[in-house]
């Protein structure tokens, strides 16, 4: 279940230049991600805050939703402003949006 009251766009909405902040975990991120994302993974988030990037809002994304939307939450709680991108990385590849992959191969989503 996702927590309530989290800010959301859908992919389509999420501005070409936007900081994006990549919570899945390793091996999710290397078969296929946003190009500039940024990779943190959920566990590890409170522990690397420092290095979110200072522009706001950060948009969160996943595979399906759900760990982002548990890290928006979480940012917010903490003074970030954080927007979760609804459907992940699924909906991000289903509207048309570029990923790459880090293996080399065409970029997948895990």
């Amino acid at each position: 279940m996702f927590p309530p009251d989290v800010p959301a766009s859908d992919p389509a909405g999420v501005p070409a230049d936007a900081r994006i902040l990549d919570v899945r975990e390793p091996d999710e991120w290397e078969a296929g991600h946003i190009e500039g994302a940024l990779h943190i993974p959920l566990a590890d988030l409170p522990g690397r805050l420092d290095e979110l990037p200072d522009a706001e809002p950060v948009y969160v994304i996943c595979r399906v939703g759900g760990r982002s939307a548990r890290a928006v939450a979480w940012l917010s709680h903490h003074g970030y402003e954080a927007v979760n991108v609804d459907g992940g990385m699924g909906a991000w590849v289903a509207a048309g949006r570029p990923m790459v992959s880090e293996t080399g191969e065409t970029p997948a989503v895990l």
